[in-house]
C-alpha cells in the first residue's frame, strides 16, 4: 500500500504571528519541546508504572501531582484527556440519569455534551444580551432560586470562569458563594484562564476546577486537568471492584506519553508567567484601544477587558467584502500577506483573537496592520 502526503508540516508559528485564541496559551516553551522529543511514544511514561498512573515514579507523575494541586489549591488532582472529560466524569459521580444541573448561559458546547452525554436536565443561567453578554451573580442567584422554589433539586451548578465566545472574566467568587450556600457543589470551568491567569479554587469558592492543557497551560494536546475538594475524593476516585488500583472516573488511566509529559515540563514556566496577568490585561486593552481608533470595529463583552480572548464586531470589512472580488476571503489574505494568521477564513462581521504572549511591538504592528488594510481598500467603502 502506498500513503498519501497527509500534509504535516506545519510553519504556522515559526513563520507568523497567530491570533488564534485557542492556541495563544497553549504554545510550547523549549523545556516542553525537549520533553515531548524524550516521550513521543506511545506508552513511554509507563516504564515504571505500577497499574497506577498518578503513581508513578519515574518521571515522577505523582510529585508533579502535588505541584499541580499546589498551583490551584485544590486538595486532589488528576489529569483527564481534557476539560470536557473532566466535566463528565464529575457530572457522572455525582449525577445519575433524570437528575437537574445548572449551567452559565455562556457554557461551552461541551458542557452541553457531557450533561447529554449524562443523561442529565439542565438549567441554563442567562446573560444579560449584547452588548456585555455578561453572567452576573445576581441573575445566577436569581436563576437558582427559581429553579428551587419550583421544586428543582439540582446536583451540580456550573460557571464558565471565562467564555469562548466574549471572553467574560466572570464573578467566580461570588457565584461560588451562592452555590455553597444553596448546599449545591459547584464547577469552575477553567479552560481559558488556569494557567493563563492565577487560580486559587478554594479561595473561589469552588468545590472542582476543570482545566485545559494544550489551550492554557503550554501543553502538547489533548489534556485536561480536574481539581476536586477533599470531601468529593472518594466518590470520584473510586476504584474498581475488579481492577482494585484503577480509579472507576479515570477509565484507569488518563494521559500518558506526549500530553502529561508537556505539561509537567511547562508546569514551571506556567507557574512564574501566571504573575504576569496584569501586563497581559494591559496589553490586550492597549490593542482594543488601536483596534477601535478604525471607525467600524468595536469590541463586545465585558468593559475594559479582563482576559486576552477578544472579539470584535467588524462592519468596515464586512462593508469592503461586498465590493471586494475576493469577498469575505479578502481579511484573511490580507493579514496573511502580513504573516498574521489566525482570523478564519471568510470571517469579515466579527472575529475572535488574542495578543497574549506577543510583545509590544508585535501588538502595535497586529492593531496597525488592520488599519493598513481599512486604507488600502477605503475607496470601497
Amino acid at each position: 500500500m502506498e500513503c498519501q502526503d497527509y500534509g504535516l508540516t506545519r510553519n504556522t508559528e515559526r513563520d507568523n504571528l497567530n491570533l488564534n485564541p485557542l492556541q495563544r496559551g497553549g504554545m510550547l516553551p523549549i523545556e516542553a519541546k525537549k520533553a515531548l522529543l524524550e516521550y513521543a511514544d506511545g506508552y513511554s511514561v509507563c516504564d515504571y508504572c505500577a497499574g497506577r498512573l498518578d503513581r508513578i515514579p519515574t518521571p515522577s507523575i505523582t510529585g508533579f501531582l502535588d505541584d499541580l494541586a499546589q498551583f490551584i489549591n485544590v486538595d486532589e488532582v488528576r489529569t483527564t484527556h481534557g476539560a470536557r472529560e473532566s466535566k463528565f466524569a464529575i457530572m457522572h459521580a455525582l449525577c445519575k440519569p433524570g437528575d437537574t444541573v445548572i449551567v452559565d448561559g455562556n457554557a461551552h458546547y461541551t458542557t452541553h455534551l457531557a450533561v447529554e452525554r449524562n443523561k442529565l436536565n439542565m438549567i441554563e443561567v442567562p446573560n444579560n444580551e449584547h452588548p456585555e453578554y455578561k453572567i452576573t451573580p445576581e441573575i445566577y442567584k436569581e436563576t437558582l432560586e427559581n429553579a428551587l422554589d419550583k421544586g428543582e433539586e439540582i446536583k451540580v451548578a456550573l460557571l464558565t470562569h471565562v467564555d469562548g465566545d466574549y471572553g467574560n472574566l466572570t464573578d467566580a467568587k461570588e457565584i461560588g458563594k451562592i452555590a455553597n450556600n444553596a448546599g449545591i457543589p459547584i464547577i469552575l470551568n477553567c479552560a481559558y484562564s488556569m494557567g493563563r491567569l492565577p487560580i486559587d479554587a478554594k479561595a473561589l469558592n469552588m468545590d472542582f476546577v476543570v482545566g485545559s492543557g494544550h489551550k492554557s497551560m503550554a501543553a502538547s494536546g489533548p489534556i485536561g486537568v480536574l481539581g476536586m475538594k477533599e470531601e468529593y475524593a472518594d466518590k470520584m476516585l473510586q476504584v474498581s471492584k475488579r481492577h482494585q488500583v484503577k480509579e472507576i472516573e479515570m477509565l484507569g488511566c488518563t494521559s500518558r506519553g506526549a500530553p502529561i509529559v508537556t505539561l509537567m515540563a511547562s508546569l514551571p514556566y506556567v507557574t512564574e508567567r501566571v504573575k504576569h496577568w496584569d501586563e497581559e490585561v494591559k496589553k490586550t486593552r492597549n490593542f482594543v484601544s488601536q483596534m477601535e481608533e478604525i471607525k467600524g470595529v468595536t469590541q463586545i463583552g465585558i468593559r475594559p477587558k479582563e482576559h486576552d480572548l477578544t472579539r470584535f464586531e467588524t462592519p468596515i470589512f464586512d462593508k469592503i467584502a461586498e465590493k471586494h472580488p475576493r469577498r469575505g476571503f479578502f481579511l484573511y489574505e490580507e493579514l496573511k500577506k502580513r504573516n498574521i494568521v489566525g482570523i478564519k477564513r471568510g470571517q469579515t462581521k466579527w472575529f475572535k483573537c488574542s495578543v497574549y504572549g506577543f510583545d509590544e511591538e508585535q501588538v502595535n504592528y497586529i492593531a496597525d496592520s488592520f488599519k493598513e488594510i481599512v486604507e488600502k481598500y477605503k475607496d470601497l467603502l
